[in-house]
C-alpha cells in the first residue's frame, strides 16, 4: 500500500470516529496497521453496514480508492447520507463524581506517547446522547507530528494500554496541523491537557 493510499485508510478511520462503535473502529485500524489489508477491509464493510452507520458520497470514494476490490458489493449495501452527522456525544473536561479515575491510563500513554510520535495528550469525558454506539467514556486524543503513522501510533498505544492497565479508552491520534473531523474536533474543544512537549 503506497503513502496515499494509506493517508486515504488513516482519514477514513478518524472520519468514522464517534460514528462506529469504539471496538470496531479500534479492530479496523489494528488490522490496517499490521498490514492485513483483506481482513481490514471486510471488517470495516461489514460493521458499516451491520451498525447502520451511513457515510457520504465523498467517503464512499475515499474507501473505494483503497479497497482491495474497488466493486466490492458490500460497498454498495453501506448506506450513503447527504452530509456528515454530528457527533451523538458532548465532552467536557471532567467528568461525573463517579468516573473512573484516569490518572494510571494518564501516566502510561503520557509515558508511551513520545516513543510514537506524540506531541500533546489531552483527555476529556464522553457523554451519550441517544443513539449513540457508544457509553460515556474518557476519550484521549494525541497530536503527533507530522509524517507519523497515526494507524501504528493507535495500535501501539492502545496495546499499551491493554497490556499494563487492562483499560479500553478510546484514543484518536491526529497529525498536528491537519483538519480534524467532527469527534476529534469536539472532543478537543473540550479536553484537558494531560501532556505536552
Amino acid at each position: 500500500m503506497d503513502a496515499k493510499t494509506y493517508a486515504a485508510v488513516a482519514d477514513v478511520c478518524a472520519r468514522l470516529a464517534g460514528r462506529l462503535s469504539d471496538d470496531t473502529l479500534g479492530t479496523v485500524r489494528e488490522h490496517y496497521a499490521a498490514g492485513e489489508w483483506d481482513l481490514a477491509d471486510a471488517t470495516l464493510l461489514l460493521n458499516l453496514a451491520f451498525e447502520g452507520v451511513g457515510i457520504t458520497r465523498a467517503e464512499q470514494e475515499l474507501i473505494r480508492s483503497f479497497l482491495g476490490d474497488p466493486d466490492s458489493p458490500e460497498l454498495h449495501d453501506v448506506p450513503v447520507v447527504a452530509e456528515v452527522p454530528s457527533p451523538p456525544y458532548r465532552f467536557s473536561p471532567t467528568g461525573p463524581a463517579d468516573a473512573p479515575d484516569p490518572t494510571r491510563a494518564d501516566g502510561v500513554l503520557s509515558a508511551d506517547a513520545p516513543r510514537h510520535g506524540g506531541h500533546r495528550l489531552y483527555r476529556a469525558w464522553r457523554h451519550p446522547h441517544d443513539g449513540a454506539p457508544d457509553g460515556a467514556a474518557w476519550v484521549y486524543v494525541l497530536l503527533v507530528a507530522e509524517g507519523t503513522d497515526p494507524l501504528s501510533a493507535y495500535s501501539g498505544l492502545s496495546s499499551r494500554l491493554w497490556t499494563a492497565l487492562k483499560e479500553k479508552w478510546p484514543l484518536e491520534v491526529v497529525v498536528e496541523g491537519g483538519a480534524l473531523p467532527p469527534y476529534q474536533a469536539a472532543a478537543l474543544a473540550s479536553a484537558s491537557l494531560v501532556r505536552a512537549d
